[in-house]
């Protein structure tokens, strides 16, 4: 898509999947983190739920953000920015996308792999992908424990730009992506 073919805003709807899978995601991260150090019991198992259930949720929305970004197009990067952060913010726009589907496959993939049956709400349960493997689940649980946290250091990296363009240097980056616009 070249820049004149280029919407000059972002839509409606990749501002709101945006921050919904944001304040998901967030919450996806520190759900991890704590049922992974908490003692075994209902509680856990509930966090465990909970947070397949949504991975699920995110893996959809990131299927949906794609889709929509290609049948609306993204603005161009934002002209204020220099060569250097339209790359690195370009690299990590792309990472995260990449994360937000890989993610939930490795996690639907190790499930499966442990034998665990991965409800969404009670709404529906999918389907193993893989016979029961403790090597593979165990592989699979280091890889999904590893891009978690990088996914956690994408996000502070992709928060901190979006708060430096906006409190520092006040070049209206920052607000191209927030709902109020609208």
């Amino acid at each position: 898509m070249t820049d004149l073919m280029r919407p000059t805003v972002y839509s409606p709807v990749s501002k709101w999947i945006h921050w919904i899978t944001a304040i998901l995601v967030l919450g996806i991260l520190a759900g991890g983190i704590l049922m992974t150090r908490m003692d075994e019991g209902a509680l856990q198992d509930q966090i465990f739920d909970m947070h397949r259930a949504f991975g699920v949720v995110v893996f959809a929305l990131a299927l949906v953000r794609v889709a929509a970004r290609r049948m609306l197009g993204t603005p161009a990067p934002d002209e204020t920015l220099s060569p250097l952060e339209r790359r690195v913010s370009v690299g990590v726009h792309h990472s995260l996308i990449a994360l937000l589907i890989l993610m939930p496959l490795i996690g639907w993939l190790m499930t499966s792999a442990y034998r665990v049956d991965v409800s969404v709400f009670g709404l529906f349960t999918l389907p193993h992908l893989m016979p029961k493997s403790e090597p593979i689940y165990d592989a699979l649980s280091a890889a999904h424990a590893t891009l978690g946290f990088l996914m956690a250091g994408l996000i502070a990296v992709h928060g901190g730009a979006a708060f430096i363009h906006r409190f520092i240097k006040k070049d209206g980056v920052m607000q191209r992506m927030l709902p109020a616009r609208d």
